[in-house]
């Protein structure tokens, strides 16, 4: 049995949330994919990539299996399907040539399953269930479709053919930021169990004590990275493991993806459009093994994940983790360049807003930052609501980044999120910062 609360209720706000949570994440989605014609929405641009045609009715059939079917308890929709779309079953490069719905079929789809997913939003009541409370299962839906815009934001920037998505640059420095910070010895509380949309992976909040270190005020720029590939970074073996010059070598890496020699200097293609490398733009489309080998040639090393966290969330003043940098409240455009306002990152210091108390800028938005770390559970972690979302990527295989980037939506980023991915992987938009150990 479910009943509706009467309006002005904290749960009638946090279904006025929702229901705005949905509608602004799908108007995204539509604008991924209403950019292109039919032909390109079926047609695989990497083998690294689905067909945006898939991604489309993916995020509706995950909407249907746990908003629809599980939290609604309603007939299936489209139950037929449901094999087509789980990404368990179909690796990449062959959901091609799946009988996927077609374009019209596949906008039809989603559009059926959100009606019905409005219609019972109006009738679920928050404190039933675990998967429901505080709207978890909602916010995990949207959370979802966010990082498949993301992830159809990537397949956007290596799509051939002539541009067809536009916005604004991102701001102008506000601010110099330079140099190191330094982050002092002692505890402070890694992950979260209280914000309530939080993945498993955040979970749950618990103490982890480190040493004094240092770590990079802003991201490695572009220009810092030109100076290593002029070093002759990509020639030094030395420089790299064993693992990452391997890979540099069998894939030819000499530059991040999408980089080309522009007379003598560089230029960078993003979206279907050159220009030139700006050198105060952070670096992004390196893998971890580039980033590995770039703060071995700078004398650093990779932060560990706690040590950006404890850079991203730690408060001297109060001993306390913010849920961002600045503070507890959400990111607004003064924080951080996030939600696709901008396709590419903004220049270091134009945020000093975002900064966090010790002065470490550009945490949030702009780049993924690749980390040290393997992905593992926190201590304690407990897989929820399915071990498919986390705990089946643990090991060693997968290293961890965090912060979002200028493609990630403000739902999908806090201090807390974690991402995670191949090390060779850099058609995300991944980048880096470097740290070291005090008296190195």
């Amino acid at each position: 049995m479910t009943t509706t609360e009467q309006p002005g209720t904290d749960a009638e706000r946090l279904r006025a949330r929702i229901a705005a949570e949905l509608e602004r994440t799908r108007a995204r989605t539509a604008s991924l994919t209403d950019a292109v014609d039919d032909t390109d929405l079926v047609r695989q641009h990497s083998t690294l990539m689905s067909p945006l045609v898939w991604d489309l009715a993916h995020v509706g059939n995950q909407e249907e299996l746990w908003l629809v079917r599980d939290v609604g308890g309603r007939e299936p929709v489209r139950r037929d399907i449901d094999d087509l779309y789980d990404a368990f079953k179909q690796p990449r490069r062959d959901r091609p040539s799946l009988p996927l719905l077609p374009p019209a079929e596949a906008r039809a789809y989603v559009h059926t399953v959100r009606d019905k997913v409005y219609d019972l939003l109006d009738g679920i009541r928050f404190t039933e269930r675990r998967l429901v409370h505080d709207g978890f299962a909602f916010g995990m839906i949207v959370q979802h479709e966010q990082q498949h815009d993301e992830t159809m934001l990537a397949t956007h920037q290596l799509r051939a053919g002539e541009p067809v998505l536009a916005a604004p640059p991102p701001p102008e420095p506000a601010a110099a930021v330079a140099g190191e910070v330094r982050v002092p010895a002692g505890p402070f509380t890694m992950g979260t169990s209280t914000d309530p949309w939080a993945l498993d992976n955040e979970r749950p909040a618990h103490t982890v004590d480190l040493p004094a270190y240092l770590i990079d005020a802003a991201p490695v720029t572009n220009g810092d990275y030109r100076a290593f590939i002029a070093d002759g970074g990509y020639e030094r073996s030395r420089l790299w493991s064993e693992a990452g010059w391997r890979h540099r070598v069998e894939a030819g890496l000499s530059a991040p993806l999408h980089w080309r020699r522009d007379g003598d200097g560089w230029a960078y293609r993003r979206f279907g459009r050159w220009s030139p490398v700006r050198d105060d733009e952070p670096v992004v489309h390196v893998c971890w093994y580039e980033a590995q080998a770039y703060a071995a040639w700078a004398g650093k090393r990779l932060p560990t994940e706690a040590e950006w966290e404890k850079a991203a969330r730690w408060d001297p003043a109060t001993g306390r983790s913010r849920r961002y940098p600045w503070g507890d409240e959400d990111p607004t455009d003064a924080h951080a360049n996030l939600g696709q306002r901008h396709l590419w990152p903004a220049p270091v210091g134009a945020y000093p807003a975002g900064a966090s108390p010790l002065g470490v800028h550009q945490l949030i938005g702009d780049v993924w930052e690749w980390t040290a770390d393997t992905f593992r559970g926190h201590p304690g972690f407990t897989a929820f609501p399915y071990r498919e979302y986390s705990e089946v990527f643990f090991g060693d295989d997968h290293r961890v980044l965090r912060g979002g980037s200028f493609g990630t939506d403000r739902s999908a980023c806090r201090g807390t999120f974690r991402n995670w991915d191949y090390p060779i992987r850099r058609q995300i938009f991944s980048g880096f910062r470097c740290a070291r150990d005090v008296g190195e």
